[in-house]
């Protein structure tokens, strides 16, 4: 008999702010009939902004106050600590890895700094490779004065990393050295001014990029093409925002998460406190709008759906709450699905299968 998504046992791991729980990254046993969660465990950790899955679902890697942290992920979703590794700089605000998990990339939002890390092979964070400091002014003096990195994210061709810098309205595009950890810009992708781009997702063929603007609210899809010396050529396809036309005034754009199986996109909206959800479009990457409804919490910093698609969880910063709902995707409706969930400060959500191979 063929096991289906309800069939799979799932954890979630939530990352948070520590200023007064020393554990900063939360397990929780996912119950996927009931749309809810179950704690099971936490670690302690100091600042988790943001955490990450290795591509081989073996490791998970996060952010912390002195730099980036290490973990084996157990049979049962529980972390076991691996080591810790310096990032010669302020906290980061994002992670992730290279497709063959070789190296590790953070973005540093307070410094403007990019770091390139070596990984090994049982998992540990190696020595530095790289560093880049971006450079510039902004056009916002009250927000946008100097560089911010606020994502680094590898194309699927495992060539080239991007990383969006939110101060300079830009993303960066490196060709990364697989011998050497060092990164060579070889192209600058320019967003609207004043706009802020926030996360970048890749849909699973590698032919289209997704860009998340904070401060607009709006979403960039981008088309990708390789027309010269196997450099990709971004061309912007269409531009679609995050809000209702009746959102509340000074609403910020925030999370960028796909769906386990990439049908559907999700992304969250502070000030206005609500979840948007778009389908994906098969044939050309273009989004289309099925839902933007409240979360009831503040500042959903992220939002992800349950891996069956029935059920969506929003990250409430600053209210410290989780909220869960039962969605409909067909009709567009999301309705609230119990209590809410009280996690202080929670940051980004991975949703893990257990015995995945």
């Amino acid at each position: 008999m063929a096991v289906t998504t309800k069939d799979k046992r799932y954890v979630a791991y939530v990352s948070t702010y520590t200023t007064g729980d020393k554990k900063g990254i939360k397990i929780f046993d996912v119950d996927m009939k009931k749309g809810r969660f179950t704690e099971k465990d936490a670690v302690e950790i100091t600042n988790s902004s943001y955490v990450t899955i290795s591509h081989n679902h073996k490791f998970l890697y996060s952010i912390t106050d002195f730099g980036v942290e290490s973990y084996v992920i157990r049979e049962d979703g529980s972390l076991k600590t691996l080591n810790k590794a310096s990032i010669n700089g302020m906290r980061g605000c994002y992670l992730s890895t290279d497709y063959e998990d070789k190296f590790l990339f953070v973005a540093g939002w307070h410094d403007g700094k990019i770091t390139v890390l070596k990984l090994k092979k049982n998992g540990e964070i190696g020595e530095i490779t790289e560093e880049i400091f971006h450079k510039g002014l902004g056009s916002i003096a009250e927000r946008n004065f100097r560089p911010h990195v606020s994502c680094v994210k590898m194309t699927r061709d495992n060539k080239f990393l991007c990383a969006a810098d939110l101060g300079m309205d830009i993303i960066d595009v490196y060709l990364l050295d697989h011998r050497t950890g060092k990164l060579k810009l070889m192209d600058v992708v320019h967003s609207e001014q004043e706009s802020a781009p926030r996360h970048i997702k890749f849909s699973t063929d590698g032919h289209y990029m997704y860009v998340v603007h904070e401060l607009k609210n709006f979403i960039d899809v981008y088309s990708i093409t390789y027309p010269k010396e196997n450099v990709p050529e971004f061309e912007k396809i269409q531009t679609i925002s995050t809000l209702n036309d009746y959102h509340a005034t000074g609403s910020a754009a925030s999370a960028l998460t796909f769906s386990l199986d990439h049908h559907y996109l999700v992304s969250s909206n502070a000030g206005d406190n609500s979840v948007i959800i778009f389908r994906i479009d098969e044939k050309d990457g273009t989004l289309n709008k099925i839902l933007c409804l409240p979360v009831s919490g503040e500042y959903p910093k992220d939002a992800a759906l349950f891996p069956d698609n029935k059920h969506l969880v929003a990250l409430n910063n600053d209210s410290g709450t989780l909220t869960f709902f039962n969605v409909d995707l067909k009709t567009g409706l999301l309705v609230m699905n119990g209590p809410e969930m009280k996690v202080d400060q929670p940051n980004c959500i991975i949703f893990h299968e257990l015995d995945a191979e």
